[in-house]
């Protein structure tokens, strides 16, 4: 079954599930030497076919005439837009996952619960994984080698606007994987249109995870409407706080760097909270490098009537609760640390939130008391990354806590099963007193 379905035909959703279901079967009893090698196989590949990629994203991005037209912002184009050394970043990354510890069959946990009666925890994978994003064809990659390394057959559906590079991509991979033939081509399936990702929400007991990578607007949708479990890629609203005991030019390079070096993920700072001591001296090193960056600075009365001469939007409420993913930040000076908390209590969508400050009883008690996935001291909000982790790449990021919190790497594409191997052994026994646990940890 081909992994890229033609747009006009109509395709059977349930057998796709279904074979993608088989395929996870397969997938969990392969070594993890094969799995490793069919992903380095692909990473060959991505980097031999280079010009095709190219060439199918030259075709996508031929949608800058919607950025001009206002139809598509500036950050979703760049998150489209795939440079030659970003092929080369694909493949790394797969390698980079490729050469992790195998995730699978690894023993969690061992108790001898009685002679001869031994249980083990031993991790094994979801089964099949659905996710649903927007532009960015460079997760591709990505999530499918995350998925192939923890053992899990993989549904993907991109956004519209990404169509002909994701389909370039995802061919690659299969292609790659023919030199397998004990890897299911099933593995891998890129799913079409919307509708099909509606008949998918409705497959309970198919799909044993979906993650929707997208807007507040769109996670929520998915969540209300679908039938089979979702974790949801969180919306980024990020803090930084700079607290009265700031290295100014620590401040002033973390501030920078989380909003500047990639200002349309969701792990980019949208508002800045600054302490009313250090305001004063910070306020307008910080505004002047954010506009000399083209950044947009959307700022509080007080924020204005310290700069009166600079050319500040001023902030409404609804700036504190918008995740911009764009070349905009809304400052707010506050009197205290115990009001940063609260802001960032009431506005934070529990993403990653950071602290800059010298004094190490504030930061602790930012550690502390900040309810959220990432919560950082004098770094970047940047770093909240599966690849900076050390996790290889990342499907997600999840601002939840059941299951998965903050980069969902592979490990959180495993689960468990206890494994219990006995002589015999009968409940009866230890009910009727005649045997006893002994609950002994291994």
């Amino acid at each position: 079954m081909s992994g890229t379905t033609s747009t006009t035909a109509r395709v059977d959703i349930a057998s796709i599930v279904r074979a993608s279901r088989n395929a996870s079967r397969k997938l969990a009893l392969l070594s993890g030497e094969t799995r490793k090698a069919a992903l380095l196989a692909m990473a060959d590949s991505l980097e031999a076919n280079s010009a095709r990629i190219l060439a199918a994203n030259a075709q996508d991005c031929a949608a800058e005439k919607l950025v001009a037209a206002g139809k598509m912002t500036q950050a979703l184009f760049a998150r489209l837009r795939i440079k030659p050394n970003g092929i080369a970043e694909m493949a790394m990354r797969v390698r980079e996952v490729a050469n992790l510890r195998d995730p699978l069959g690894k023993v969690l946990a061992a108790t001898e619960l009685d002679d001869g009666l031994i249980l083990r925890k031993e991790s094994c994978p979801l089964g099949v994984i659905a996710v649903v994003f927007e532009a960015r064809p460079d997760v591709v990659p990505q999530l499918t080698s995350l998925a192939l390394k923890s053992g899990n057959a993989l549904l993907l559906k991109g956004g519209a606007e990404a169509a002909a590079s994701n389909e370039c991509i995802v061919a690659l991979c299969k292609e790659s994987l023919r030199q397998f033939p004990e890897v299911p081509q099933d593995s891998i399936h890129l799913l079409q249109s919307r509708a099909d990702v509606m008949e998918l929400l409705q497959l309970e007991g198919e799909v044993d995870l979906l993650i929707p990578r997208g807007s507040k607007e769109f996670v929520a949708y998915i969540e209300q409407n679908s039938r089979i479990p979702v974790l949801g890629h969180g919306e980024g609203i990020c803090h930084v706080f700079i607290d009265r005991a700031a290295d100014i030019d620590k401040a002033l390079s973390v501030t920078i760097d989380s909003k500047v070096q990639y200002p349309a993920a969701c792990n980019s700072v949208e508002t800045l909270l600054i302490h009313k001591d250090i305001a004063p001296a910070f306020l307008p090193q910080i505004v002047a490098a954010l506009q000399a960056a083209n950044v947009e600075v959307r700022a509080c009365p007080r924020a204005m009537s310290l700069l009166p001469q600079q050319k500040l939007v001023a902030a409404t409420e609804q700036d504190w609760s918008t995740e911009y993913s764009d070349l905009i930040l809304s400052v707010k000076i506050v009197d205290s640390l115990d009001e940063a908390l609260e802001h960032i209590h009431q506005y934070g969508s529990k993403h990653t939130e950071s602290i800059v400050t010298e004094d190490q009883s504030a930061a602790d008690r930012f550690l502390r008391e900040v309810d959220a996935a990432g919560v950082f001291h004098n770094a970047s909000t940047r770093f909240a990354d599966g690849y900076r982790y050390g996790l290889g790449a990342e499907v997600g990021i999840s601002n939840g806590k059941l299951h998965a919190r903050g980069p969902m790497g592979i490990e959180g594409l495993t689960t468990y099963k206890y494994k219990l191997h006995g002589n015999g052994h009968t409940v009866a026994e230890y009910a009727a007193g005649t045997r006893h646990f002994k609950h002994k940890p291994l």
